[in-house]
């Protein structure tokens, strides 16, 4: 990804139930669906379905690659007492974890490359699984609009800013969204997963003077990035998107143009973030071995 700064600041981000308002319609109606249907869980289906739902939406993992986020979730479900009782355990693919480890652009593509070079089952199994998570974003997500004060903070943004989108959804469904309501022309690019991780992506900040990049997330993972790329974070918090959108507006950009962000602010933005999401599961889970 190569772009040329055209201001002295870059903002970065993320778009799935931050920007947007997708995160709860794209996991309960696409996602989780697919798991269940793919895996065999339709008998364990309440318990797959709030496995999948935690690891996703309710726990720190919240925003992670759609992969690494399928692992856990099955593992999640092979802890459940309930569904050890009804005689259900999902066989883990190893390949798919020794993919994880070795690539960073966990997409489609990538994907699709190595289940040419391997001829893996499980490889493929977990390719039709996302090329059918794919098809039923295509067909359900639509007319969703972004959060209140996502407009009007990108509109005050671009006029200091290099506007950056840095996100884990694949880049098809990222560029439609964007185009569908009009915020694609606040954005110097759009980084989906076949860019890399959000990591990788955010890393152009080295572009920029010091605190001279800010990250925006819903998730610890992006916040790990911005850590990552010495950049500042603002967090939406989960369940208060629309507060969280407008302090950003009101205080948090004049905040981070002024040099008066990091420190006592940041700090106590990220304590109140941390408190939203929790690492545990609320119900019991015994030794899947």
């Amino acid at each position: 990804m190569n772009f040329t700064p055209k201001h002295d600041y870059l903002v970065g981000i993320d778009s799935d139930g931050c920007a947007f308002d997708t995160m709860e319609l794209k996991h309960k109606e696409c996602f989780i669906p697919n798991i269940i249907n793919h895996w065999g869980l339709q008998g364990v289906s309440k318990y797959a379905r709030e496995a999948a739902e935690f690891v996703n939406l309710y726990s720190k993992s919240r925003g992670i690659n759609r992969f690494p986020a399928l692992i856990e979730a099955l593992e999640w479900i092979n802890k459940r007492p309930e569904v050890k009782a009804r005689g259900v355990y999902v066989e883990i693919p190893q390949s798919l974890r020794d993919w994880m480890k070795r690539e960073t652009k966990l997409g489609n593509p990538a994907l699709e490359k190595e289940v040419e070079r391997t001829g893996d089952a499980d490889l493929k199994h977990a390719l039709e699984w996302s090329r059918a998570v794919n098809e039923s974003i295509a067909q359900m997500v639509r007319g969703v609009p972004p959060f209140p004060f996502v407009r009007e903070s990108l509109e005050k943004l671009s006029t200091r800013a290099d506007v950056l989108v840095v996100s884990a959804t694949p880049h098809e469904a990222l560029q439609r969204e964007w185009v569908e309501h009009d915020l694609s022309r606040y954005t110097v690019a759009i980084c989906g997963q076949e860019i890399g991780t959000k990591k990788e992506s955010l890393s152009v900040g080295a572009k920029y003077p010091a605190n001279h990049t800010l990250m925006i997330g819903d998730a610890p993972g992006d916040h790990k990035a911005a850590v990552a790329n010495h950049a500042l974070f603002f967090p939406i918090n989960p369940g208060a998107e629309e507060a969280s959108w407008q302090r950003l507006f009101e205080e948090g950009i004049d905040r981070f143009i002024a040099g008066t962000f990091a420190g006592e602010y940041e700090a106590a933005l990220l304590a109140e973030f941390d408190r939203r999401l929790p690492e545990h599961p609320p119900w019991k889970v015994v030794d899947s071995g």
